[in-house]
C-alpha cells in the first residue's frame, strides 16, 4: 500500500569508492521501475547522487542542507528526475558546513528524522539516504532516521576491517538513538569473477554475516561506471549490461526481504 508504512534505508560505508552512490541510484531506479514511489535524499556534500540522476548544480536552489537546518521541508525541496516515480532531495557543497552550524543544538542527531517524519515523506514507499563516505554527524542523522542500513562492500582484501567499524557504529546508534535500526543487508560490489581474491572475500563476509549478505553480486562493469557522466542511472543508460541486470536482481531481493519481514 502506497505511503502507509514507508521504508527508510540508509546506504552507508565510511570508505569512499565502494559503489555506494551507484548502488543507491540504481537500486532506487529499479524499485521505481516496478511502480514503487522512491525518494533519494542526497546527504553527501559531493552531490554525486544528484549529478548521477541528471540534476544540474545550478538547479539545486534548495537542498538537503536546507532540510538539515529546518529551513525547508521535503515538499519544498523535492525534485523530479528523468526516472518516473523517482524523486530526489539534491545536495550541494553547503552541506559541508552543517555540522558546524548544528553541533551545539540539542536535536542535532535527529534533524533528518524530524524531516522524514512528515506527511510529504510518507507519500513515498521507499526513501534511500545516500551518506557521505565517513561516520560523521550527517551519517549519524541518516542512521537515526532510518529503519535499516544497506552496506555496499567492495570485494577487496580489507573489506571486513572497515565493515566491523561500520557495524559498531550501527550498534551504538541502536543502543542510544534508534533502537529499531537493523542491517538491511550487505551488497558485495565490484566483483570480478576472474579474481580468486574476490570470491574469497565474498565467502569470508558470508561466513561472518550469513543471510545478511545479499545473494546478488554486483560486478565490476564499465557501463555502470560510465553512466553517471551522462546523468543517468546505469539501468537507463544500458539496461542489458551485467551491472544493470545485477541491480535489478538486487532490487527484487530487497523487495522479497521486505515481504518476509512484514509477514514475520
Amino acid at each position: 500500500m502506497h505511503g502507509e508504512q514507508n521504508r527508510i534505508i540508509t546506504v552507508a560505508n565510511q570508505k569512499g569508492g565502494v559503489g555506494k552512490t551507484t548502488t543507491a541510484i540504481n537500486l532506487a531506479t529499479a524499485l521505481a521501475a516496478i511502480g514503487e514511489r522512491v525518494l533519494i535524499i542526497d546527504l553527501d556534500p559531493q552531490g554525486n547522487a544528484s549529478t548521477g540522476l541528471g540534476i544540474a548544480r545550478q538547479d539545486r536552489l534548495l537542498s538537503s542542507y536546507h532540510l538539515m537546518l529546518g529551513e525547508a521541508g521535503i515538499g519544498d525541496i523535492v525534485m523530479n528526475t528523468d526516472v518516473p516515480n523517482l524523486s530526489i532531495i539534491p545536495s550541494t557543497m553547503d552541506l559541508l558546513g552543517v555540522e558546524m552550524e548544528i553541533s551545539d543544538q540539542k536535536d542535532r542527531v535527529f534533524r533528518l528524522k524530524a524531516a522524514v517524519n512528515t506527511p510529504e515523506a510518507r507519500y513515498f514507499d521507499y526513501i534511500l539516504i545516500d551518506c557521505p563516505p565517513s561516520l560523521n554527524l550527517l551519517t549519524i542523522n541518516a542512521m537515526a532516521a532510518a529503519h535499516s542500513v544497506l552496506v555496499p562492500l567492495q570485494c577487496e582484501f580489507f573489506a571486513l576491517e572497515g565493515l566491523s567499524q561500520l557495524l559498531e557504529t550501527v550498534g551504538q546508534v541502536r543502543a542510544t538513538l534508534n533502537p529499531t535500526l537493523d542491517i538491511q543487508g550487505i551488497v558485495m560490489t565490484m566483483y570480478d569473477s576472474r579474481n580468486n581474491l574476490a570470491q574469497q572475500v565474498v565467502d569470508d563476509v558470508r561466513s561472518h554475516l550469513g543471510d545478511k549478505v545479499y545473494r546478488t553480486l554486483i560486478p565490476r562493469n564499465v557501463r555502470v561506471s560510465e553512466a553517471p557522466s551522462y546523468g543517468k542511472p546505469a539501468i537507463l543508460y544500458d539496461l542489458r549490461c551485467s551491472g544493470s541486470q545485477a541491480y535489478l536482481k538486487l532490487a527484487s531481493e530487497v523487495i522479497q526481504r521486505e515481504r518476509e519481514r512484514k509477514a514475520a
